[in-house]
C-alpha cells in the first residue's frame, strides 16, 4: 500500500477552476493506477477519473468529461485533477485512491489505498 495525501481543495464560484493534488509515499508510485472519487453530501462515493501507472490511459466519469483532466508526474509521486467550469453539483469531498491493478474499473473495491479527502465547495 501507499500513503496518499490530497490537497488543493477550497471554495470557488461556479465557472471557476481548481487543481487537486495527491502526493504518494514510496518508491513504486509508477506501478499504481490512480483515481479520484468524490462524495457529495448525503450521497455515496462516486468515481470521477482514473489514470494508469504510465499515464498513457485515462478514464473519466460522464459528469467530468469536457471539464476535468487527470494527470500524473511519476517523478514527483503526484497525481492531479484539473477541474474547470465547476458547478455547484461538483461540491463534494474528493478522494485520491491507488490500485495495483494495471487498469482498474470504477468500483471502490478495486482500490486498496485511500487518502483522507479534500473538500471542494462550489458556490452558485
Amino acid at each position: 500500500q501507499v500513503q496518499l495525501v490530497e490537497s488543493g481543495g477550497g471554495l470557488v464560484q461556479a465557472g471557476g477552476s481548481l487543481r487537486l493534488s495527491c502526493a504518494a509515499s514510496g518508491r513504486t508510485f509508477s506501478r499504481y493506477a490512480m483515481a479520484w472519487f468524490r462524495r457529495a453530501p448525503g450521497k455515496e462515493r462516486d468515481f470521477v477519473a482514473s489514470i494508469t501507472g504510465s499515464g498513457a490511459t485515462t478514464g473519466l466519469a460522464d459528469s467530468a468529461k469536457g471539464r476535468f483532466t487527470i494527470s500524473r508526474d511519476n517523478a514527483k509521486n503526484t497525481v492531479y485533477l484539473q477541474m474547470n467550469s465547476l458547478k455547484p453539483e461538483d461540491t463534494a469531498v474528493y478522494y485520491c485512491a491507488a490500485s495495483q491493478v494495471y487498469y482498474p474499473g470504477r468500483a471502490e473495491y478495486e482500490f486498496d489505498s485511500w487518502g483522507q479527502g479534500t473538500q471542494v465547495t462550489v458556490s452558485s
